[in-house]
């Protein structure tokens, strides 16, 4: 009984009156165009009439679910009365392709027809069953010209039978709406389910979407990695001239300072970007997060733990915003590998040069004293510089050179895929 009346059955019978009541209006449309070319007949009492005005309503059904928002009207009823199994997910959205604009077609196609079946056996078989149920009880039931027995089979044990009868009309009923409910039920994974296009067009949001957090992931580890490098240096030099150079400590604190105020303003505005809507991953696909450019170099160098020498070359106030935003990212992250790994006593070198077409950037600093421990979670330092200037249409080099450590970045001026200001 709880495969025929158990709440799944009821839930799929509720969502089958409910495509039954969708199919009236194009049944009595139907009834029209058959009432136009039979109008001696009357279609509401002659089968052949109500089975061809049936037959009209299907196509007119079928030609309304081709609109796009059809599909997810149907994926939201069947998900909730249809009991369908979790490993079989429905699309979500409007049906934008062909495929699947005739998918949702044949759904709701085959939905009303069956919820027509099914509603008009429940609202005329119900009561007739139950009629047949009571006949042996109610002498009024029998004497009615609806429920009177033929003359050959009016007799006593006849009688005695009907409450069989109509419980078994009742049951035979049941098994009709469970049997429809589970071939809905069957067949919406594969009508409302995900078209080839559909997949494609997921895989794609999420390919973008993981872009996105790749590249939030960079700026916090760039201005977040950069800051604790220094904050680290500087605190630990300190910390060994406490009582003999005053006066190197106030400026290490007071470098210190400086950082971690930039750095909370940093990670303020990356952590924004992450309550921001997805319609920001593209705005971000190539200029990146808002954050500082080449004009806040100065500030980065005065304040980074190691001494460096600074040469600029060309109108680096004409490199555009995303490159140098970009630039900056690079020269900080390349400043910490240095504090990280380099050793000591010597400055590192910085030449910043602006050619016509690209900006080149050159970092040299010590060779480590010894090979670096590897962090847990660590070495992304390298490959998020080669990924920030491929994203750029630029290229990468790093490694020893003449007795130092050698950064190498040259970034295109143009951006691939937008237009020269």
């Amino acid at each position: 009984m709880t495969l025929l009346l158990g709440r799944r059955a009821r839930l799929r019978w509720l969502h089958l009156i409910i495509g039954g009541a969708l199919l009236m209006p194009y049944f009595l449309v139907g009834t029209v165009i058959v009432g136009s070319y039979r109008a001696d007949a009357n279609v509401f009492t002659s089968p052949v009439n109500q089975l061809a005005a049936f037959a009209f309503a299907l196509p007119m059904a079928a030609v309304t679910a081709l609109f796009p928002l059809a599909r997810p009207l149907s994926v939201a009823a069947a998900r909730s009365l249809c009991a369908l199994p979790p490993d079989r997910p429905l699309a979500d959205g409007p049906a934008r392709t062909r495929q699947a604009r005739v998918r949702t077609a044949l759904w709701y196609t085959l939905h009303v027809a069956l919820g027509g079946i099914v509603s008009g056996m429940t609202l005329a078989l119900t009561p007739f069953a139950v009629g047949v149920t009571v006949l042996p009880f109610f002498e009024a039931a029998r004497d009615s010209p609806v429920m009177s027995l033929p003359a050959a089979m009016d007799r006593p044990w006849v009688l005695a039978l009907t409450p069989l009868a109509g419980i078994a009309m009742l049951v035979a009923m049941a098994g009709c709406a469970a049997a429809a409910g589970a071939l809905l039920a069957d067949r919406a994974p594969v009508l409302l389910g995900p078209t080839p296009d559909d997949r494609l067009a997921a895989a794609e949001r999420r390919a973008a979407d993981l872009a996105v957090r790749n590249r939030l992931a960079r700026e916090l580890h760039d201005s977040v990695g950069h800051a604790l490098s220094a904050v680290t240096l500087q605190a630990g030099a300190a910390r060994r001239v406490l009582d003999s150079d005053p006066e190197f400590v106030r400026e290490a604190l007071t470098a210190i300072e400086e950082t971690t105020r930039r750095t909370v303003g940093e990670l303020d505005s990356v952590l924004g970007l992450l309550r921001r809507d997805a319609e920001y991953a593209e705005e971000t696909a190539t200029d990146g997060p808002p954050g500082p450019g080449l004009d806040a170099l100065d500030a980065l160098l005065a304040h980074c733990g190691v001494p460096v020498s600074y040469t600029a070359d060309g109108d680096l106030g004409a490199v555009p915003d995303a490159v140098a935003r970009q630039a900056y990212r690079i020269v900080q992250e390349g400043l910490s590998n240095a504090l990280r790994h380099g050793g000591r006593g010597a400055p590192v070198r910085l030449r910043i040069t602006a050619h016509p077409e690209e900006l080149e950037i050159m970092m040299d600093s010590p060779l480590p004293e010894r090979p670096a421990a590897v962090r847990p979670g660590g070495g992304l330092g390298l490959r998020g510089i080669a990924e920030r200037a491929v994203l750029l249409g630029g290229r990468t080099e790093a490694g020893p050179h003449d007795g130092v450590w050698r950064l190498t970045a040259c970034l295109p001026l143009h951006i691939p895929g937008k237009e020269r200001p």
